[in-house]
C-alpha cells in the first residue's frame, strides 16, 4: 500500500536537516554526479599544500572524505549547527573550524594559505580568497551553476526572469575571478539529472537546500505539494536538474 501523502510530508518535515549528508534522501531521489569528480581532485590538491583553508565547509564531510589534511588546515562555516558538526568531524583530523559569517573579510591574513577550497559556496568574495592565497597559491572549487534545480524553483514560485536564471553562471565567476587578480586555468561546467520519487523528497531537498525557494514551510505551500504528490503517484519522478561548474584559479607569483 502506498503512503499517504500526509505521512510523506509529516516524515520529511521531521527530518533533521542539520550538515551536508544528503543519505535520507537514498531511494527517494537522485541526482547525477559530475564528471570530474571533485572530491578525489581535492584529495590530490590537499596532499601538494602545506596550509589549506577551506571556505564554507557545511558539516565537514566533504572535506573529512579528502584525508589526510596538509600540516596547517582551515575551515569555515557559518550557520551554528553546521559549525558543531565540522569541529567534531574535523577537529581530530588536524583542522581548525572558525565560525565566521559568509561576508569579508576573512579572519585569516594575508598570504596565509596555499590553497583554498570551497565546494558549493553560497557567495564567493573573490578579493578575499585572492588576498589570503600566497603568491603561486591556488583556488579549486566545486560552484553551483546558474538555473539550477529550476524545474522545481519555477514550480512554486513561477517563471523566474532571465537574470535570476543566469546568476552563478560560470563566464561571470570566471570574469570575476580574473578581476580579482587570479587567472582562471580550468573551468568545466555540467547539467546534471535529478529525480524526486516521493513528496518527502522534495519536501527534505527544500528544508535542507534553503535558497531553492526562499522562506518554503509545508504550510505555505500544501496546495502546491499536494498536486505535486498526485503528479508524482500517476506520471512518476519528478524530473529536475542541477548546474555544477569546476573553477581552478591560481594567484600570480612564485611560492
Amino acid at each position: 500500500m502506498s503512503r499517504t501523502f500526509d505521512d510523506l510530508v509529516a516524515e520529511a518535515g521531521s527530518a533533521p536537516v542539520d550538515g551536508w549528508d544528503f543519505s535520507w534522501l537514498a531511494g527517494r531521489a537522485t541526482e547525477e554526479r559530475p564528471s570530474w569528480g571533485y572530491q578525489r581532485l581535492l584529495k590530490e590538491r590537499l596532499a601538494a599544500a602545506s596550509a589549506a583553508l577551506d571556505i564554507q565547509t557545511g558539516g565537514g564531510e566533504v572535506l573529512a572524505g579528502a584525508a589526510p589534511l596538509p600540516p596547517t588546515m582551515a575551515a569555515t562555516e557559518a550557520w551554528p549547527p553546521n559549525v558543531a558538526m565540522a569541529t567534531r568531524l574535523l577537529h581530530p583530523l588536524g583542522a581548525v573550524v572558525v565560525a565566521d559569517p559568509e561576508e569579508p573579510p576573512l579572519p585569516f591574513a594575508d598570504g596565509a594559505f596555499d590553497l583554498v577550497t570551497s565546494r558549493h559556496p553560497a557567495t564567493v568574495w573573490w578579493t578575499e580568497i585572492a588576498r589570503v592565497l600566497r603568491p603561486g597559491g591556488g583556488y579549486f572549487a566545486q560552484h553551483v551553476g546558474p538555473a539550477t534545480v529550476f524545474e522545481l524553483v519555477e514550480y512554486f514560485l513561477g517563471p523566474q526572469p532571465e537574470e535570476i536564471r543566469r546568476r552563478r553562471h560560470p563566464d561571470d565567476e570566471s570574469a570575476a575571478a580574473e578581476a580579482a587578480g587570479l587567472r582562471v586555468v580550468d573551468l568545466r561546467a555540467e547539467r546534471l539529472r535529478m529525480e524526486f520519487r516521493d513528496i518527502g523528497a522534495v519536501v527534505y531537498f527544500l528544508r535542507k537546500v534553503v535558497w531553492t525557494v526562499p522562506g518554503f514551510t509545508v504550510d505555505a505551500y500544501r496546495d502546491r505539494l499536494r498536486d505535486l504528490h498526485e503528479r508524482i503517484s500517476h506520471q512518476g519522478p519528478f524530473v529536475a536538474h542541477s548546474s555544477r561548474f569546476l573553477i581552478e584559479a591560481r594567484k600570480p607569483g612564485r611560492r
